[in-house]
């Protein structure tokens, strides 16, 4: 398989911008369809309308929960997220939340992902660990409690970090995932040669918002 010729079908297509407008969402589903990317990812407020926009495709749509801290109450990830399914949402990229993992309350943040797969069991669940603010132990915790709670996917950042995906980051997760899992590289992947090397490290999904930077790389 040629990478450069399939590697549209990897990217989540994201606009996430606080400023975003329904042009802009317009723009990015009309991009989806013309490029080929496996999905776009929004904010909550534009799944209807990107669904909409893409009921006739195969493409997905993705949106947000808890974004970009994983700080809310269950309760308030809990309806968002069905809310996103309802809207018509095809995958939910969850912010687990940070503070109670760094906090060591393992149990309250496997619990919170539990209960939110469980009750949105139509969706796929990409779940964002945010790896910039965790140390190789905690990541490996964080692999362990991914896979416990059901998700289909651990994801590396929201983009809104320090720091986003590494290779490293991707293999180590990788690695620990077995067949369980599925890993999102994520936060600072704006060209091919970036992209590609998340893709071989063993990543199954790319989610950026320089995608026609990262197709118009393997054109030119």
């Amino acid at each position: 398989m040629h990478l450069s010729l399939n590697i549209a079908k990897y990217i989540d297509h994201t606009n996430l911008k606080p400023y975003a407008t329904f042009k802009d969402i317009e723009k990015l589903c009309k991009e989806a369809i013309e490029y080929g990317f496996y999905g776009v990812c929004v904010n909550p407020f534009y799944v209807s309308f990107a669904k909409s926009l893409l009921k006739d495709t195969s493409i997905k749509v993705s949106s947000v929960i808890g974004f970009p801290l994983g700080a809310n109450l269950l309760k308030t990830k809990l309806l968002e997220a069905t809310l996103a399914c309802q809207d018509g949402a095809d995958e939910l990229d969850i912010v687990w939340n940070i503070s109670a993992f760094k906090s060591k309350d393992y149990s309250y943040v496997e619990s919170e992902l539990k209960t939110i797969v469980q009750y949105t069991e139509k969706c796929t669940h990409k779940i964002i660990v945010e790896t910039a603010y965790l140390n190789h132990d905690e990541k490996v915790i964080a692999v362990k409690i991914v896979k416990n709670s059901g998700a289909e996917f651990i994801k590396t950042s929201t983009g809104f970090a320090p720091k986003g995906a590494t290779v490293e980051d991707v293999k180590l997760f990788k690695s620990l995932a077995g067949e369980q899992l599925k890993v999102k590289a994520s936060g600072g992947i704006r060209d091919y040669k970036t992209a590609l090397a998340m893709i071989k490290a063993g990543a199954d999904r790319i989610g950026t918002s320089h995608g026609l930077n990262i197709i118009r790389n393997i054109r030119s």
